[in-house]
């Protein structure tokens, strides 16, 4: 069975979601610029419900759209932001940070690992806009720092397709094989075509802001 995990923007559609066969929820606000943290009142009652319904929540930090290079300022609104979410027992966090040359931010990353407090590890899809050559070391780094999964288009490019990204999430998805982490393919993926793709990917999980018809 196809495990899909739908990206969702705020409590109002998440009973939907779950009642239409989502497997886990990732909570957002703004999906218009790719999904940013929640208030805390809407990540209260979305693990409340989460948890009454036995689905696992993810929620995002990300304190804006735009980059993903933070300051000190943002990084510290993030670093609250996981203290809340782990005092909710919210199952999951997604996050990522970057440097300017597009390499992993290990400093800040290092830091928001620590206030995660045990909670499952994703990296999002910041991981799209690393540089291909430094992929590879970057999924090293984020195993042995204990990240489950990794979200990504295989491409910085959410217009494009994602089987037209095929060749390149084959090679991190082969990379996985032997490690402690997996990749979690989305943009773009519904639920007309998530089986096909899946299938192509050779994945069984999948992630999406359409993965449930509602």
């Amino acid at each position: 069975m196809l495990y899909k995990e739908a990206a969702v923007e705020n409590f109002t559609n998440i009973p939907k979601f779950v009642r239409g066969g989502a497997n886990r929820i990732e909570l957002n606000d703004n999906l218009a610029v790719g999904g940013t943290t929640v208030s805390h009142g809407v990540l209260a009652q979305a693990a409340q419900y989460t948890q009454e319904h036995q689905i696992s929540l993810v929620a995002m930090i990300r304190p804006r759209g735009g980059n993903f290079i933070y300051n000190d300022v943002e990084l510290k609104m993030m670093e609250s932001d996981l203290f809340t979410a782990q005092s909710f027992g919210v199952d999951g966090v997604t996050f990522g940070a970057l440097r300017q040359d597009g390499t992993l931010d290990t400093e800040a990353m290092d830091m928001l690992i620590g206030a995660a407090g045990g909670m499952d590890l994703i990296m999002h899809m910041a991981f799209d806009q690393i540089p291909e050559a430094d992929q590879l070391a970057a999924i090293d780094w984020l195993e042995e720092h204990q990240f489950s999964r990794i979200l990504t288009h295989g491409s910085p490019d959410l217009s494009q397709p994602i089987l037209d990204n095929t060749a390149h999430l084959k090679t991190l998805i082969d990379y996985t094989k032997t490690k402690d982490i997996t990749i979690l393919p989305g943009g773009g993926i519904t639920a007309d075509n998530a089986e096909t793709i899946a299938a192509a990917l050779g994945v069984n999980a999948v992630h999406g802001t359409k993965i449930i018809k509602l």
